[in-house]
């Protein structure tokens, strides 16, 4: 007698879309996300992982958490200490330049308009064994006036499920809900709080494995999460820049003693497109690069 084994259907990956087109920017709208293919080049992405290692060196200049390298160790050494880091377009101008990406910033003034803004930088490294991070929501962490926080998620490597891919949970920017956090103990997570009691379950989440310089672009009220790199060895590199309407407050950090909170607007930005309405507050350099806690050495909460 002949056993039937039931086969699994394969899960379905992204759709790599070749070009900026109406395809990709309908799939953003919908789904709360899409994947550039070739946003960056071979050598864009080669350039930005050599500043990565000269990032984690310390050559650069000031990193919270890092150490300075000495010479004995090897740049795969020294980058397998960190997870992520954050704010490295204040110190790397090759990092600063992909705010404004030309590829990039088309799918971007598609998506948000025709002024845009960034505010924020970050570059992982994540070698085998570093954590993912939780269920979020970008906007829980950079809230908008106008729920148009859009992330570019820059692959540096390939992005696989063995090494830790992002897994999004598709539609679930629609309602435009923040959910309720709750620290979390879970050793395949870094430090960052988890979101809960969405209705949405693991299930539902779908893997976005993607090549080394493709780009998902995605909004900042999609559920998504990564898990660990499981690998034998090699890195997921990635980098993340975030954006918004340059029409919008940013109501990011603490608000300053005095201020209400509807006018407060945090001006550690940098305008990539278009206008800035609010051009004459002039803009502030308040961020410092820092290393993102991966509970190796505490959370500090």
């Amino acid at each position: 007698m002949t056993t039937v084994t039931e086969q699994v259907p394969a899960r379905p990956g992204p759709v790599l879309h070749e070009s900026v087109s109406d395809a990709l920017i309908t799939q953003i709208r919908e789904d709360g996300f899409g994947v550039l293919k070739n946003a960056l080049s071979p050598a864009e992405v080669a350039e930005i992982n050599a500043e990565a290692a000269r990032l984690c060196r310390g050559e650069l200049g000031e990193i919270e958490r890092v150490t300075r390298a000495t010479a004995e160790e090897s740049d795969e050494e020294v980058m397998r200490r960190y997870l992520c880091i954050h704010f490295p377009n204040k110190l790397s101008e090759v990092i600063a330049r992909t705010y404004h990406h030309p590829k990039i910033v088309d799918v971007l003034t598609r998506v948000i308009g025709p002024n845009v803004k960034a505010m924020q930088s970050m570059l992982f490294m994540k070698a085998e064994g570093k954590p993912g991070q939780a269920w979020h929501q970008d906007e829980f962490f950079i809230p908008t006036r106008d729920r148009s926080l859009t992330a570019a998620w820059i692959a540096l490597d390939d992005a696989t499920i063995e090494n830790g891919c992002l897994w999004v949970l598709p539609g679930s920017h629609r309602r435009g809900v923040i959910y309720p956090d709750r620290e979390q103990d879970d050793e395949r997570f870094d430090c960052t709080v988890e979101l809960y009691d969405f209705p949405y379950k693991d299930e539902d989440a779908v893997p976005v494995e993607i090549p080394a310089g493709a780009a998902i672009i995605f909004n900042g009220y999609l559920l998504h999460r990564s898990l660990p790199n499981t690998g034998r060895h090699g890195f997921r590199r990635a980098l993340t820049n975030h954006f918004m309407s340059a029409e919008s407050l940013l109501p990011w950090g603490r608000v300053p003693d005095n201020t209400h909170v509807a006018k407060y607007d945090y001006r550690d930005v940098e305008l990539v497109a278009g206008e800035d309405p609010y051009a004459y507050k002039g803009t502030v350099d308040i961020a410092r690069p820092s290393v993102r806690p991966d509970k190796e050495g505490g959370c500090g909460r």
